[in-house]
């Protein structure tokens, strides 16, 4: 590089000296043309006149771009090319100058002879061309004597970027048993030099690791297989390094690497194999408690292919023992699973033996010639025997039984066997968490279920228990069954009548006419199923006014036996219906349909059942009946004022009276009454108009004064004396007879009588203080309310005595 670098530079001054020695002016970038040349005459004549104004030329000096080689490694500047103008005569009257890209710090000019000079070296990769702007001015004035001229300066390219493979390393993968000439992948390189100067960018394709499998097209870089039958089970990974030389592969090029890895795919050519079956037997041995649905063996087939190619499907050939098994892949692993379809017995039956196929579940055409992708296998079963709890002839029993069944009643029976070679006796028990009641007991050897209890449908319905066999010699070998027990309803309820029945029949009810219809209910259950029957009672066979017809569903109908029906003869009638079930025992009962004779339209809509319609004329009308209504009510009233009247003036009479005098003798079997006993005397008696003029005294204040002695009472008949005198010592001595308090004969009540007024209405304002010495002058019947009289009034006495 550094050669031809040097054979540049030296053709270059050879071209820039000739030029020098030219009897023609300097020459002029490239592109300009002798037309330029002479317009740059033309134009620079007014101004070296000294015109006063500007005047517009033609361009003297026209240039288009330069070239400047790349990675310059001089020591001095690198000349890049001379600017030129027909108007500079060599005087040094025109100035250069230079603007634009890298102007002053990357490119510079010579003002005087228009020398352009490369400060540093330039990478074309980082920028492949500047673009400046030169003018030529007067060195005097500054004044531009030709317009603003713009040029490119080029970065010449050389080869120094070597190709790279921006995606490797690369992996790719082709199926094994390719032909040659698969299409295995395409790796691509790129180089940064200039593809449109040399063949600095021309890139060739080699290998160089990865002979004799793979081939690479030298000028795409496709990679394809160049081995036939490459075999995924021999060798399944390669790696091939491929190379980029740039150009065009020639010595002195540069070159680049990348590394393929290349995945060889896996095909079906490989059947499962029989050697890693372990032998071509078999053998399992499997306890016959195994439950059904378990995995008793594992087997797996070999095949070298994997993933979906080595997918196995086992199969159980038909024959002795395939029907009791069954056999399943798992997907993971693709070992075949056995699986248990039904119970073994050791006692039936010790080994089972059967055939397994394993097959390849994808076959590849292209591959079936290598032979059949099968192989088989022979499967043992060995049947271990186990000591087994006892088994009940049925999964679970139902019983029936009816409630109220006497106790010790059997009900049913289970039954269970020990089916183990050895057969031992059987007991049977009630587990006691199923029957915590303990309504049911077991017979332990025969397994008989009886009841232990007065069983009642309506408070338990149904019992659940659960009866437990334990095998004789080992207790613990215990086996369950559920026993149902339905409590079976007797027929314990009559029926009755749904509902409070209350029809009606029209006046003019026609003869056969079914007036109402109605049902029964019982108590009993089931609901379901029940069947009612219903009839007249034999003693009101002779009713002549209406029957019972039973439909046969449950319900029946009140059936008129004749019309012509009157509310004025009678407006109810009672119709008695006897209503039987199918229980066992029947029940029956009586019912009374109540029936209202009602006037009713013509097409049998009812007009009113009400009682006073009998009474009244047909065809009054409704502005009557409430004028007859109202006369009543007027006649009501006046007759109660009448006899208002009446009682308000015999009291008066009464009470103004003063001839009106009754004896009243007040007799009391027991301590107290007094006034509330209103019944022995009149209390018209009481109200005495001349009381209620005196002064009233309240009864409930103690008055101020002492009350004056009574007048004593007259006791003018000995016999009443002698009579009061002996039954007063007969009860005096007499323990279970009350005392009698007192014996008082008034001739009246009121002013004037010895009693004065028996009421509390006018009672004196002020208790007045009384002794009740007297009390203990009554005999003993007395004494203990003579003891409380005399204390208190001790006590106030007392209390007297300290407030003074």
């Amino acid at each position: 590089m550094l050669t031809r670098n040097c054979l540049l530079l030296f053709l270059w001054i050879l071209v820039d000296e000739g030029s020098a020695f030219s009897s023609r002016p300097p020459l002029l970038p490239l592109g300009q043309s002798r037309k330029g040349r002479e317009h740059a005459r033309s134009s620079a004549g007014p101004m070296r006149n000294g015109a006063n104004r500007f005047q517009r030329v033609k361009r003297g000096w026209v240039w288009n771009q330069f070239f400047v080689l790349e990675e310059y490694m001089g020591s001095d500047p690198q000349y890049v090319g001379k600017l030129h103008t027909d108007l500079d005569k060599g005087d040094s009257a025109v100035k250069y100058t230079l603007s634009g890209d890298g102007a002053g710090s990357i490119f510079t000019i010579d003002q005087t002879t228009g020398d352009i000079h490369a400060l540093r070296s330039l990478d074309r990769e980082e920028k492949p061309y500047y673009t400046l702007r030169a003018q030529a001015v007067d060195i005097n004035t500054n004044r531009p004597l030709e317009p603003e001229s713009e040029f490119v300066i080029k970065v010449q390219d050389i080869n120094d970027n070597e190709p790279k493979f921006l995606e490797g390393p690369y992996r790719a993968s082709v199926p094994e048993m390719s032909p040659v000439g698969t299409y295995v992948t395409q790796v691509t390189a790129t180089d940064a030099d200039d593809p449109t100067y040399g063949n600095s960018a021309r890139v060739v394709y080699s290998i160089l690791h990865g002979q004799p499998y793979f081939s690479v097209d030298p000028k795409t870089g496709v990679i394809k297989t160049a081995l036939p039958n490459m075999d995924r089970e021999v060798k399944e990974q390669y790696q091939v390094l491929i190379q980029a030389k740039d150009m065009g592969g020639q010595l002195g090029g540069l070159a680049g690497t990348t590394t393929v890895n290349i995945t060889l795919s896996d095909v079906n050519d490989n059947p499962p194999s029989r050697s890693p079956l372990p032998q071509s037997l078999c053998v399992f041995c499997v306890p016959e408690s195994s439950a059904v649905g378990s995995a008793v063996g594992r087997i797996k087939a070999h095949d070298l292919d994997i993933g979906r190619n080595a997918e196995v499907e086992y199969t159980i050939v038909p024959g002795d023992g395939g029907n009791m098994f069954d056999i399943t892949t798992n997907e993971h692993t693709q070992e075949g699973i056995i699986i248990l379809k039904r119970g073994l017995d050791y006692e039936s039956k010790k080994a089972y033996t059967f055939k397994v196929d394993a097959t390849n579940a994808h076959l590849d055409p292209r591959f079936q010639s290598f032979g059949a992708f099968k192989d088989t296998a022979t499967v043992k079963i060995n049947v271990l025997d186990v000591d087994e709890p006892p088994v009940f002839n049925k999964p679970s029993y139902v019983m029936d039984v009816y409630e109220d069944t006497p106790v010790g009643t059997i009900i049913g029976a289970v039954t269970a066997q020990d089916l183990d070679a050895g057969s031992s006796p059987v007991r049977y028990s009630i587990d006691w968490k199923s029957d915590l009641d303990n309504y049911f007991d077991i017979d332990p050897v025969e397994g008989t279920i009886s009841t232990n209890e007065l069983l009642d449908r309506e408070s338990i319905a149904q019992h659940n228990i659960s009866i437990v066999a334990t095998k004789l010699n080992s207790p613990v070998l215990t086996s369950r069954v559920a026993v149902t027990i339905h409590v079976l309803d007797i027929n314990e309820f009559p029926p009755e009548l749904a509902n409070p029945y209350e029809a009606f029949v029209c006046e003019n009810a026609k003869v056969g006419q079914v007036i109402q219809t109605f049902g029964a209910k019982d108590q009993d259950l089931p609901s379901a199923g029940q069947q009612f029957a219903f009839k007249s009672p034999k003693e009101d066979g002779k009713n002549r006014n209406f029957t019972i017809r039973d439909f046969g569903n449950n319900t029946a109908g009140i059936v008129t036996k004749r019309g012509g029906f009157r509310r004025r003869l009678q407006e109810i009638y009672l119709l008695p219906v006897v209503i039987e079930d199918n229980g066992y025992p029947p029940k029956s009962s009586t019912g009374t349909l109540t029936i209202r004779v009602c006037g009713c339209e013509s097409d049998g809509a009812l007009l009113t059942c009400s009682a006073e319609a009998i009474f009244l004329p047909v065809g009054l009308s409704t502005g009557a009946l409430i004028a007859i209504l109202l006369c009543i009510v007027i006649l009501l009233v006046i007759v109660v004022l009448y006899v208002g009247l009446r009682r308000q003036k015999k009291k008066e009479t009464l009470m103004s009276s003063k001839e009106d005098i009754r004896d009243n003798v007040i007799h009391y079997d027991d301590e107290g009454g007094g006034e509330e006993d209103t019944h022995a005397f009149d209390m018209g008696t009481l109200r005495n108009p001349k009381v209620a003029e005196e002064k009233l005294y309240r009864r409930d204040v103690k008055p101020e004064i002492k009350r004056g002695p009574r007048p004593p009472v007259s006791q003018d008949s000995a016999d009443i004396r002698d009579f009061i005198n002996q039954r007063l010592r007969e009860h005096d001595t007499d323990n279970s007879a009350p005392p009698y308090d007192s014996l008082a004969t008034y001739a009246y009540e009121g002013n004037g009588s010895v009693a004065d007024s028996l009421s509390s209405i006018d009672s004196p304002a002020v208790d007045v203080e009384e002794g009740y010495d007297y009390l203990s002058e009554w005999g003993p019947r007395f004494k203990t309310l003579a003891g409380i009289f005399g204390e208190s009034e001790t006590q106030s006495d007392s209390n007297s005595s300290k407030t003074h």
